[in-house]
């Protein structure tokens, strides 16, 4: 018998986001390919605070293109001012303006899948919101740490605009 504590999700707040470009290393990947997501954070990591452009100190995880059976985009990056002086192999995204349903996670990234599969199947079907077709992202501050039980970051759940 399980004793496991089902994740129970509401959003913190609701935001109007402006625009944002979110610049880092990204890569196509889908549910047997997910596990590779920490090593493309391993290869960004240097480039954080270092970045050409770079505004703030948040870092993102942007899902972006995913084609309906699994298959997804994800971006490591940072927001910058402008993408004319990236290095060589850097890619990014362009968040337009949206409305968004802000989650917590709370603890390691080992439990995020529950947080996610938390607002997707219980969360969003029953808040009379509909999720937008617009990149979702995750949110870091600085001195985030994957591996502590004690760290909060950000889901940032784009809806339609009401």
């Amino acid at each position: 018998m399980s004793t496991a504590k089902p994740v129970v999700v509401q959003p913190v707040r609701f935001e109007q986001a402006q625009a944002l470009i979110i610049a880092g290393l990204g890569a196509r990947f889908n549910q047997s390919s997910i596990a590779g997501i920490p090593a493309l954070w391993q290869r960004f990591g240097p480039y954080i605070g270092t970045l050409p452009g770079q505004v703030g100190d948040f870092t993102y995880g942007v899902c972006y293109q995913g084609d309906g059976k699994g298959n997804f985009d994800y971006l490591a990056g940072v927001q910058v001012n402008s993408v004319e002086i990236l290095p060589a192999g850097f890619s990014h995204v362009e968040l337009k303006p949206q409305r968004y349903a802000v989650f917590e996670h709370h603890g390691s990234l080992d439990s995020l899948k529950d947080t996610f599969q938390a607002i997707w199947r219980e969360w969003l079907p029953g808040s009379g919101e509909r999720a937008a077709q617009a990149p979702e992202f995750e949110r870091y501050g600085k001195g985030f740490d994957p591996f502590h039980k004690r760290c909060v970051m950000e889901i940032w759940l784009p809806l339609e605009w009401r």
